[in-house]
């Protein structure tokens, strides 16, 4: 079966290692690998993964060109196994600018982290990102965390209902340590949920009930490498009761269909 990997972070090689630090510092969660290109693809070829949805986030303003061309150069050296992300930033000058450049650039969505980069999910500078994508680039966002404000479900239910044409992949089953709040708000046809940071903390059963709240047609499988294993989370996978066809499509049918419905619109 193939499988794609729709939540994995790459960082340039000089600042990979403190970059993942950085983040298993955040949650206090140790990392379990290095962050690079490279032992990305060495745990693909180990774990039978055949491609990575790979981004990382501008915590400042000044890092959002800097960053995208480095996601684009990652996936013009390996355009069979990674599809690239942009990141963008509240606060960035020229948003609309960026967006078509890195839709030149050949980058497939948007990644957003609002606790990194501090800022509210519905706030107004925030909803000049989704003005600006809607209908044009799906986003991947961090959802979900009970020790800050800005990430909240509810925020970004509020967002979907304001943004009729957005697709918006919410990380870590909607939302990160408020899963319940977040299967109960947050579901819609435009709202797809990734498994990354979420297997380990829940329950099978408690899986297959989430995966039923949003869909499992709107479901996709992530790791959010460099923090977990692949084999790990593949094995937490294998536990969750799921026809074949479900897990199919979870696995990489789902990821598919939804950067699909934007090939067009890029060409």
């Amino acid at each position: 079966m193939k499988i794609i990997d729709a939540h994995a972070h790459i960082f340039p090689n000089k600042v990979a290692v403190k970059a993942s630090q950085n983040i298993g510092k955040f949650y206090g969660i140790p990392m379990r690998f290095d962050g690079t290109a490279n032992t990305l693809l060495e745990l693909g070829r180990r774990s039978g993964i055949d491609q990575f949805l790979v981004q990382s986030v501008a915590t400042v303003p000044e890092q959002v060109e800097s960053i995208n061309d480095f996601i684009a150069q990652m996936v013009s050296r390996h355009p069979d196994k990674f599809i690239g992300f942009a990141t963008m930033h509240p606060d960035y000058p020229d948003i609309e600018a960026e967006v078509d450049r890195v839709i030149s650039l050949g980058l497939k969505g948007i990644k957003l982290h609002p606790d990194f980069q501090q800022f509210c999910i519905n706030s107004k500078n925030a909803c000049r990102i989704y003005e600006v994508i809607e209908g044009r680039l799906p986003m991947l966002i961090h959802t979900g965390d009970y020790r800050y404000p800005y990430s909240k479900p509810a925020f970004m239910a509020e967002v979907m209902r304001k943004f009729t044409k957005l697709d918006a992949i919410c990380a870590h089953l909607g939302g990160w340590s408020e899963w319940e709040t977040a299967a109960a708000v947050l579901p819609g046809d435009r709202v797809w949920v990734d498994t990354s940071s979420s297997l380990y903390a829940l329950e099978p059963r408690r899986v297959r009930e989430i995966f039923d709240s949003f869909g499992v047609d709107h479901v996709l499988f992530g790791t959010d490498y460099p923090m977990w294993d692949p084999d790990d989370e593949m094995a937490r996978m294998a536990k969750i009761e799921l026809s074949d066809d479900e897990r199919e499509n979870i696995m990489h049918a789902n990821a598919e269909r939804l950067l699909a419905l934007y090939e067009d619109k890029m060409n």
